[in-house]
């Protein structure tokens, strides 16, 4: 089992930043591979970006692709999503994923745990 707990999220203005954190417990975090996904208000869940188990690969979305990076630091068993440049219709709950395969992936189904969510609100 794995357990995924996201912090900071927040209010921001468009064209500020934040960075989000999400902390795996377990011991075999370096085997999982993890992502990032959003929810808007009335809309369905959709991807926003995905590391392998390394780091070495990285995919995104195309609305946040150049704004947005995902890292992980596998010593603390935790990913990261640096979010420049932010505007308002990136306001959403930004979800924390893991699935127990070594591959990143952007599709939700493939994804085994989940966090609870973090809401992020830009304001124009």
């Amino acid at each position: 089992q794995v357990q995924l707990v996201e912090s900071g999220g927040g209010l921001v203005q468009a064209g500020g930043s934040l960075r989000l954190s999400c902390a795996a417990s377990g011991r075999t975090f370096s085997n999982y591979a993890m992502g990032w996904f959003r929810q808007a208000p009335g809309k369905e869940r959709e991807f926003v970006a995905t590391i392998n188990y390394s780091g070495r690969s990285t995919y995104y979305t195309d609305s946040v692709k150049g704004r947005f990076t995902i890292s992980r630091d596998n010593a603390k068993n935790m990913v990261f999503l640096q979010m420049n440049s932010l505007k308002p219709e990136d306001t959403a709950v930004y979800y924390c994923a893991g699935r127990s395969t070594l591959y990143a992936s952007g599709q939700s189904y493939e994804y085994d745990y989940w966090g609870q969510g973090t809401q992020v609100t830009v304001s124009s």
